[in-house]
């Protein structure tokens, strides 16, 4: 009998649990009874193998990958969102997150290191097994390159965390001192990113375009998915030329059929899922096991007031509240501002008027209404989609690179492009940026990836990357360090499990 193993974190480990397919947005279902039994007869039957690509995606709907751990480590951190809820509620560590007190020792660490190395082993396990299928070459490919997609993905999330970090590109034979050396072997970030373009031009190359899958295949990888990956790593390593031709790719329709949506407001809501604005997003179907594990619960409007249409409103726990700095960033008629934050005296699209509430301002890109979409029935289970990769940052990412590239006209028409939708129907609002040299087009830029990429989990990295996070997060009260907190510390428990071979991060 062949014993499949994972690894939680990098050191620790148990059985593989293999996750089901099923239907439409829910295919990546990991329903307990449709496991793979783990011994040899796995390989005789063909479904098995698109169940251990399954096994890479269901990791995304973790608690511990997707939910309140990444809010935390992604926006709390940052200057768009406070820990909100109440002074009393820590949320375990948020307000050390959002005070910048946190050490080697806070929880939210261990949960992100862990769940995404443990993605990475969803990934190996599928690259070294499916290739043992009796199953067409091309579709063994294919499976390859979107694994090589999510394994991307998850190490690009680690290295953006905790900077030099093992890389882990097989099965490893824990009972192998040379290979469990690699489990302790840190790689500077340099070779992390190297590993993560690899494995993504991989991806680009041998996946299918989003109008070539079938329905069955909602949501899985694409070549486009790849593409903006691609650009979007680009542009941290400030390889401009290949973010620019990978955006440019991506708007003018060479790696399949994508646009920006006419309303800026609806997409985040159910009718937005999949749309032509979306490269790529988890899928969550507001049903255990094929759901994000409380995302919208632990942001969604705690102890409110309502005047409601009819039924109910789905209310939480009141975390990553956006801050008044945030608000008032937006200018007067930008429909991104009330699309992104819940305020008090808002009627939402559902027709739900909040009164009062605990908080001033939530999240309303995690809102999930149960008059208006499918609901589930359980507010651990949200039906809301949390959006990866789509349009509107790739139009600014185009913008970033053709700006440093010098090509100011392609920058500023980008940046309009984005302007445009976001003064709805009013045409005088948000006017359209004007024509400037490098210098002053830069920030502008900046700043506009701030209003449209608002809560969704990149202003903590863009501000690292830009090189303004101490100024900003110390104008915003955060106890931020210079050289010490534009990374996060290696959690302790890892360090102390690797027998001291991992080695912390300067000033942790």
């Amino acid at each position: 009998m062949k014993k499949f193993i994972h690894y939680i974190g990098v050191f620790a480990t148990l059985s593989l649990g293999v996750a089901a397919s099923s239907c439409s947005k829910d295919w990546l279902n990991p329903a307990p009874e449709n496991q793979v039994s783990g011994d040899d007869s796995t390989f005789s039957n063909p479904q098995n193998a698109q169940r251990f690509v399954n096994s890479a995606y269901t990791n995304l709907l973790t608690w511990e990958q997707s939910s309140f751990a990444w809010i935390g480590v992604t926006s709390i951190t940052s200057d768009d969102a406070d820990k909100g809820s109440s002074p009393g509620d820590n949320g375990t560590d948020k307000d050390q997150l959002d005070n910048f007190t946190f050490s080697a020792s806070t929880p939210s660490f261990y949960s992100m290191w862990s769940s995404n190395y443990l993605g990475v082993s969803y990934c190996n396990q599928a690259l070294e097994n499916v290739p043992q299928f009796a199953i067409e070459e091309s579709l063994k490919t294919r499976y390859a390159a979107e694994v090589r997609f999510l394994r991307a993905y998850y190490y690009f999330n680690l290295v953006r965390m905790f900077g030099n970090i093992p890389k882990i590109d097989r099965v490893i034979d824990y009972e192998n001192v040379e290979e469990r050396e690699t489990a302790y072997t840190q790689l500077p970030a340099d070779s992390i990113y190297a590993f993560i373009k690899s494995d993504l031009e991989f991806a680009l190359a041998n996946l299918p375009k989003n109008t070539e899958y079938g329905a069955q295949d909602l949501g899985r990888a694409t070549m486009g998915a790849a593409a903006g990956l691609l650009a979007k790593v680009s542009l941290y390593r400030k390889e401009w030329d290949r973010a620019y031709s990978l955006a440019d790719s991506i708007i003018n329709g060479a790696v399949g059929a994508y646009a920006l949506v006419s309303d800026y407001t609806t997409i985040w809501r159910e009718v937005g899922e999949n749309s032509s604005e979306s490269l790529f997003e988890i899928q969550s179907s507001g049903l255990q096991n094929s759901s994000v594990q409380q995302f919208s619960q632990v942001q969604g409007i705690k102890e409110g007031t309502f005047n409601v249409p009819s039924g109910q409103v789905f209310q939480g726990w009141g975390f990553n509240t956006p801050t008044q700095d945030l608000y008032n960033a937006y200018e007067d008629g930008d429909v991104r501002r009330d699309a992104t934050i819940i305020s008090v005296g808002n009627t939402l699209f559902d027709g739900v008027r909040v009164n009062s509430a605990f908080n001033p301002r939530y999240n309303y890109k995690a809102y999930q209404s149960i008059l208006n979409e499918t609901y589930g029935g359980s507010t651990d289970y949200s039906n809301v989609n949390i959006r990866i990769l789509r349009m509107g940052e790739i139009y600014l990412i185009r913008a970033e690179a053709a700006n440093e590239l010098g090509n100011t006209a392609v920058a500023v028409s980008s940046v309009n492009a984005i302007r445009a939708r976001a003064r709805g129907n009013n045409p005088n609002a948000v006017p359209n940026i004007q024509a400037a040299g490098q210098e002053a087009l830069r920030p502008l830029i900046w700043n506009e990836r701030r209003l449209e990429l608002a809560m969704e989990f990149d202003r903590f990295f863009d501000l690292v990357r830009t090189g303004q996070a101490g100024t900003v997060l110390r104008a915003h009260g955060k106890q931020f360090v210079d050289g010490r907190h534009e990374l996060f510390p290696i959690p302790q428990n890892e360090i102390i499990a690797s027998d001291n071979r991992l080695h912390q991060n300067p000033g942790y």
